[in-house]
Formats: structure tokens, sequence, C-alpha cells
């Protein structure tokens, strides 16, 4: 018997044209193993089994990749790796934060924003990237208020060096203000954190598009005895119309196959 794929169950990210597996592959681990918050230590894979890992994920019919430059190595990592397969991927990418010895700093001016975008390019190996997100520190509505970063995304996307914009926030009035003029946000909500589900709503409301980052609470989602908690998870995420797509950031080849296989479930359940 073959295993359940997400092949035929791709959706559109909004007004974008663009159309992505409800899970998307995370790769945070492809490049940085510092300062991240996962319940176990990991090691960062190398090349083979970096290729591996995205071979098996399109294969099991996941096209949305999700990176920043902040994920140490990932982006630079990514262009050799996705050499001549451009056009089977949707490349999700950030900018505003970067990461450096250790330690996270925060640049949200024009300058940095169009240096950051020029340099994804380049590492990427690609003349566009499909989603830029801002990775927002925490003082959402700031950013998107005193600083430069949204305007200077909105021309790179007239430039076609981006398709899409957006935040990857961490607060409701954020998350709402962003989708009023960009295409998408990030938004934490799983079994533990729904706080943001305002986010969600306006988005279903308004034809804008939600990815769901810390989908399985980082790892850490736990329920009752007898109770599969990435079932729970893709049964909360995919029965809200906002969500269109869940960033799973795993290296584990059976983790990805069981999480597509679960999600593959509950959607053809739908």
């Amino acid at each position: 018997m073959s295993l359940p794929t997400l092949h035929h169950l791709h959706r559109p990210l909004c007004s974008t044209g663009l159309n992505v597996s409800p899970l998307g592959l995370g790769t945070v681990k492809l490049g940085r193993d510092q300062g991240v918050k996962y319940p176990s230590g990991f090691r960062i894979p190398d090349d083979q089994e970096a290729a591996m890992l995205l071979n098996q994920a399109k294969g099991l019919g996941i096209n949305l990749i999700d990176t920043a430059p902040a994920y140490g190595t990932s982006e630079a990592r990514l262009g050799p790796l996705l050499r001549g397969q451009r056009q089977d991927w949707v490349i999700v990418s950030k900018v505003g934060e970067e990461f450096d010895n250790g330690q996270s700093r925060f640049d949200f001016s024009a300058a940095h924003t169009r240096l950051s975008v020029e340099r994804s390019l380049q590492r990427l190996e690609t003349d566009f990237i499909d989603l830029v997100l801002v990775h927002s520190d925490g003082n959402d509505l700031h950013i998107l208020q005193q600083t430069e970063v949204y305007q200077t995304l909105a021309a790179l996307k007239q430039e076609g060096k981006i398709r899409a914009f957006g935040l990857s926030g961490k607060t409701v009035e954020g998350g709402i203000k962003a989708l009023e003029t960009g295409d998408c946000a990030m938004v934490t909500y799983n079994l533990r954190d729904q706080g943001e589900k305002p986010v969600l709503d306006y988005a279903a409301a308004h034809g804008k598009a939600i990815l769901v980052k810390k989908a399985l609470a980082s790892g850490h989602a736990c329920l009752t005895p007898g109770v599969d908690p990435v079932r729970a998870s893709f049964d909360l995420l995919f029965d809200h119309p906002g969500v269109v797509s869940a960033i799973v950031g795993t290296i584990n080849p059976l983790h990805l196959a069981h999480n597509v296989a679960i999600a593959a479930a509950v959607l053809r359940a739908r």
C-alpha cells in the first residue's frame, strides 16, 4: 500500500497565485543548533542527509520550504541543495533578524531590508523569493508603523524580487495590522497557545494567508494517554479556514512521514 501524500491537497496562498502544500518544511535545523528551543538536542544534518530529507519531503508532496537569515547556514545550504529544482518549491524567507556568535540582533531599516533580500537571493541561487516575512522581535506594531521594512518589501514586490510579503509576528495587533497591506502572517497556533486566533479569523474574513509556526508546540505537544498529539494538533489547525499551511521543522524522516500521513488523513476527512 502506498503511503499517503499531500500531492492533491495543495491550496492557494491567498491572491499570490501560488499553491502550497498544507505542511511546509522548516529548515532552522539545517543551519543552526544554538539558541533553539527544542525538547531534545540534535545534530545538524550533513549535505547528503539534508538532500535526502528534501527529496523525501518533495516525494511526500511538500512544496513549501521555510528558511531565514537568522537560521545560521540554512539559506546558504539550500541554494546548492535545491539547484535545478526551483520550479518545485515555494520558498519563504525573512528579513529583520540576524544571528551572529550565538546572539540575535534586529535591523528593520530600508537599507538592511534590501541588503538582506539581495543576500538571500544570492544564497538561495534564485531570481526571486516567493514570500518574505518580517522576522519580528515582538514589537510588531512599532516595526510596522515606525520602520521602513514593510514599505521596502512592497517596493521589492513591485520590482519582482519577491512575490509576496508579510509578518512573522508575536501579537494579535501586529498580525492584523500586517495583513491590512501584506499578503500573509505567520502566527503561533497550537494545542497550548491559541492567543493569536483573532489573526486567523481576520485572514479568513479578508482573503489573506496564514502560515502556522510552532504548530506542534516545537515538539512539546502532549495530551492525555492514547491521544495522538500530532493528529490533535492538525485537527485544530486545519479546522480553521484561515490556515493555509503549517510549518514543521523535523529532520527525522520517520517523523516527517508520520506528520504527512496524519495531515493527509485529517484533510481528507474534512
